[in-house]
């Protein structure tokens, strides 16, 4: 059985992806930067359900802690042969009014995060010639967004870390891709974008759903998916 870990699991779309991997027979890996009720309920559910979880938690922003909590996991059960970064955060204003912490707070934990999770779980995965690794972008990174320089520019990074490490792996036998949902349906979507809003924004009038997201990872993931790697892809509903 192939070990896939995705981080921020605990959220709506980081569910949606660890539902699906699991449902596809990996063993689930559900990352949060602490433990809490809500990712113990998931790999409940998961286990419930058929599949094979367990609950990792440490800070994606600590590379100490990354490479200690990684590592140790790889020793005792081995490698991860698939890593799904989707810890992210928002913390939005206009450039002109946003303080270092919010710069450097994005930054760190959707760049430097995909830094501190891949690189110690990458040697074991390249010893098994077969791997993949997708990082869930935005829109917002394609197309910019007032008031999320510092979550386009965090986003926008991670593609060229995907077009970059997509070549050097290339003769492993992994994969390294991007996804870059539009607006997708959760609590904080609903909160930030009335339906009428969402209209005015997207060519098919609705929010995506995270299962949607979900699917076009699990296929990124697959056996099926073996010769597309350097990809970003958006899941937007024709908003690019």
């Amino acid at each position: 059985m192939k070990r896939a870990l995705v981080t921020g699991a605990g959220g709506a779309l980081g569910s949606a992806i660890a539902r699906r991997l699991a449902r596809d027979g990996f063993h689930l890996y559900a990352h949060a930067s602490a433990p809490s009720a809500r990712l113990d309920a998931l790999v409940d559910e998961l286990r419930a359900a058929g599949g094979s979880a367990s609950a990792v938690a440490f800070d994606v922003t600590g590379e100490d802690a990354a490479a200690a909590n990684l590592g140790a996991l790889v020793d005792a059960e081995g490698p991860v042969q698939v890593i799904v970064h989707n810890a992210g955060i928002h913390d939005d204003a206009p450039l002109a009014g946003m303080s270092s912490a919010q710069w450097h707070g994005v930054i760190d934990v959707s760049l430097n995060g995909f830094y501190n999770v891949t690189r110690p779980l990458l040697l074991p995965m390249i010893r098994t010639r077969w791997g993949r690794i997708v990082s869930i972008s935005s829109v917002s990174a394609l197309t910019g967004n007032p008031g999320q320089v510092n979550y386009a520019a965090a986003k926008a990074a991670l593609h060229g870390a995907t077009k970059a490490l997509a070549k050097e792996l290339a003769s492993r036998g992994i994969t390294v891709n991007a996804v870059a949902p539009g607006i997708i349906a959760s609590p904080a979507a609903d909160a930030a974008f009335p339906p009428g809003r969402i209209a005015a924004l997207c060519p098919m009038k609705r929010a995506g759903t995270p299962e949607e997201v979900a699917g076009l990872v699990a296929y990124l993931v697959s056996e099926e998916a073996a010769y597309v790697s350097g990809q970003v892809i958006p899941v937007d509903g024709a908003m690019t």
